[in-house]
């Protein structure tokens, strides 16, 4: 707990700053909050320092644009609480598309960082050409050839050497994909048979940059969600994102796909063998 002369001290000089910044007099201010000049003098004496009631004080936070409890030296953040929450919390238009330009911009900003992503599907970085035409076809805004040669660029920003990319999807995913249920049912086999192949192959070369957990979606459920380091994280709900960027939020997400690595049901470094397996039940006799 701070000493009340320490806190009315800490008012005083929030108050001084703030009405600087706004460049406002002492009787300026007054005015603004329909108090006497003498009673914001008295605020502001060095030697007097004292704490204004509740409604003066949100009176003066109001006018100079920061928050009351910023003011009272409660929170170190001065935005007012409707700024906070649409600076914390937004909302941006996901493309349906894997070259989605927010994605690409997301990923750029956090090179260096840790990256933690839960799927929609399969994770677009790792998808074959023959998979992102299938299914994406020839998205609003963007042809699916425009879509694979951004989809390259994205495997380069895996084979960075500071990449730190971890994916956890649930295992149901990867096996009805390997089987061709619902989603996949009109994704011929041999297609199939490719993109195991292919994200065989890239789990094999870009570990431990890059690690694949399977998780099981019957014991932990996880909504499609990306945490860009420390920063930023997003929830994809299909025509927009939840952007989060307040540090709480973004570290409650964190420790949510922690958990789900830590509970996986296979290691990324059993990975190219799990693959391995779906693609022997695909490929009999061979």
């Amino acid at each position: 707990m701070m000493d009340k002369r320490d806190r009315a001290r800490l008012f005083q000089e929030r108050l001084a700053l703030a009405m600087d910044e706004r460049q406002l007099t002492r009787s300026a201010l007054a005015r603004a909050v329909e108090a006497d000049r003498s009673t914001v003098s008295l605020l502001l004496s060095s030697d007097t320092a004292r704490l204004p009631n509740a409604q003066l004080a949100a009176e003066c936070a109001f006018e100079l644009g920061v928050s009351t409890d910023w003011l009272l030296g409660l929170t170190d953040r001065r935005e007012k609480g409707a700024d906070i929450l649409e600076v914390a919390v937004r909302m941006e238009t996901a493309e349906r598309a894997p070259s989605d330009d927010a994605i690409f911009r997301w990923h750029e900003q956090s090179r260096g960082m840790k990256v933690r992503h839960v799927p929609a599907t399969l994770p677009d970085m790792l998808k074959t050409e023959s998979v992102l035409r299938f299914e994406y076809g020839d998205t609003v805004g963007r042809t699916s050839e425009q879509a694979v040669t951004d989809m390259r660029d994205r495997l380069a920003y895996l084979r960075a050497p500071d990449t730190d990319y971890e994916i956890a999807m649930p295992v149901d995913a990867l096996d009805g994909f390997a089987r061709g249920d619902s989603y996949w049912a009109d994704l011929p086999v041999d297609l199939r048979i490719e993109q195991l192949d292919h994200m065989k192959r890239l789990t094999e070369e870009l570990y431990p940059s890059l690690r694949l957990y399977l998780f099981d979606r019957k014991k932990i459920f996880s909504a499609p969600i990306t945490v860009y380091g420390t920063h930023q994280a997003t929830i994809y709900i299909g025509r927009v994102y939840f952007v989060l960027s307040d540090r709480r939020q973004v570290l409650e997400l964190t420790r949510h796909f922690d958990g789900l690595v830590r509970d996986a049901l296979f290691e990324a470094r059993r990975m190219p063998n799990f693959i391995a397996d779906r693609l022997a039940e695909l490929k009999p006799g061979q």
